[in-house]
């Protein structure tokens, strides 16, 4: 037992002047000093950025810019499911007012509860296919032959 203390003693013993002196000769294992680990963390962060910092805030975006382009008419979708179509907008209170089933239940929702906008949402629909159907009465345009 002593013996085995007595061989595990110089392992705890810090590094002598001439082991710390032929590190520093060393240059650290990669041979380039600090630099090549401080390029390691900039990466790093780098990635970071682009994988969760920016995604989050384009969303944030996003949906801030929903929240402020509610109109009255709009069939909107809370958190909770609950559908409708707004019948009025509070921006003193920070509150809409939705219409909801076949009895015309009215509710007042906080503009945070918004999920969507079906309305706005239809109409980027729209949008998208008569963009497309331009473009393909174009490029059938271009490939039908000039008649003289």
């Amino acid at each position: 037992m002593i013996t085995s203390l007595v061989n595990f003693i110089p392992l705890l013993m810090p590094a002598t002047d001439t082991a710390a002196q032929n590190a520093e000769n060393a240059g650290g294992c990669l041979g380039g000093g600090s630099w090549p680990i401080l390029i390691v963390y900039v990466l790093l962060f780098a990635a970071l950025y682009f994988v969760m910092i920016r995604p989050n805030s384009k969303k944030k975006k996003q949906e801030e810019e929903l929240k402020k382009n509610i109109n009255i008419g709009d069939d909107i979708t809370t958190i909770g499911g609950i559908t409708g179509k707004v019948v009025a907008v509070r921006d003193e209170e920070d509150e809409f007012i939705i219409e909801t089933g076949s009895d015309r239940v009215k509710l007042r929702f906080k503009k945070w509860c918004i999920y969507s906008n079906d309305t706005a949402i239809a109409r980027a629909e729209e949008e998208k296919k008569r963009l497309a159907e331009e473009k393909a009465q174009k490029k059938a345009a271009k490939k039908a032959p000039k008649e003289k």
